[in-house]
């Protein structure tokens, strides 16, 4: 079954979490979404559990060539993060991909500094963590993300998607403290597959979202 769009998508997350919320198990929450795709997703999961929103900026490193298959991550001033096993399989080394590591470096500062300006990073240690992305294929900027927020201590570590691929979805449980995904089909193919609606998020549409996200919470929300 196919989501209509992000918004969508992500009022059914949403609502999934919202369950948990009601428990008691989402102390202290903050919702980080991974940009730009995830930040349609991540505005209504905060707005369902009344959490800030805000973004982890990360830049998927794409094979050679074919720059939609992701075989790396880099997130922040972290050293990349790479899937050592496709790299072997496809005779790669880390050397040949110096200067993709360093576009997509200078891309992430960019879109951080315009996303974010001079607003300091979330602190999130000790607080319950909901990482949102609108899908997850490979996993690799993921698990970037995951590693980078883990290193910062939060009590609770979720990635919420609303559409994976069931065996990244499986592989991202070594990393988080739980993974919510509404959808795993056999047959995944590609996130945007499963949207009616998976027109490209622009960095005007992020700043809107964020700002109108920001604006909605109490100050020290």
């Amino acid at each position: 079954m196919r989501f209509h769009d992000r918004r969508t998508a992500g009022r059914e997350l949403g609502l999934r979490l919202m369950e948990w919320a009601s428990e008691g198990e989402l102390p202290r929450v903050v919702v980080l979404a991974l940009p730009r795709g995830g930040v349609p997703v991540a505005a209504e999961v905060a707005r369902a559990l009344g959490a800030p929103l805000d973004v982890l900026v990360a830049r998927k490193i794409g094979l050679p060539g074919r720059p939609e298959t992701g075989i790396g991550a880099v997130v922040a001033d972290d050293p990349p993060l790479f899937d050592r096993r496709t790299l072997v399989m496809l005779g790669l080394d880390e050397d040949r991909l110096v200067r993709d590591v360093a576009r997509e470096r200078e891309e992430l500062r960019r879109r951080a500094l315009l996303y974010r300006g001079d607003l300091s990073t979330p602190d999130v240690e000790d607080r319950t963590v909901i990482l949102v992305d609108d899908g997850l294929a490979t996993g690799a900027t993921a698990r970037a993300a995951l590693r980078h927020l883990r290193r910062r201590e939060p009590a609770r570590l979720v990635l919420a998607v609303p559409v994976g691929a069931p065996e990244a979805a499986a592989a991202m449980r070594e990393e988080a403290d739980d993974v919510v995904c509404l959808r795993q089909p056999p047959d995944f193919m590609a996130v945007g597959f499963w949207y009616d609606d998976f027109e490209q998020v622009t960095d005007d549409e992020v700043v809107e979202v964020l700002n109108e996200r920001r604006a909605a919470l109490p100050p020290g929300g």
